[in-house]
């Protein structure tokens, strides 16, 4: 299991599209459980519906938790996605 505290930088927080595209990018790693933690909530990156209803908003520290096959380059792509605003 590996993990990384990273803030939401894009401006609209976690709104529909960036919750679809780590709903996909973790859809693309079943040898791997991703989760978050952010205010207070357990999420599940598969799901679209639990990252928007977390409200997750512009400078929310989010850790991003990552078991199985591979974890350490998967942490790596989410914590890019993150970075990166999600291309906004």
């Amino acid at each position: 299991m590996v993990s990384k505290v990273v803030k939401v930088v894009n401006a609209e927080g976690l709104h529909m599209r960036p919750a679809g595209i780590i709903a996909k990018a973790a859809k693309e790693h079943p040898e791997c459980e991703i989760m978050m933690k952010a205010n207070g909530k357990d999420i599940k990156a598969k799901a679209v519906m639990q990252i928007m209803a977390a409200g997750i908003k512009k400078a929310t520290e989010v850790e991003i938790i990552v078991k199985g096959e591979n974890e350490q380059a998967v942490l790596e792509e989410f914590v890019k996605m993150f970075e990166d605003g999600f291309g906004e």
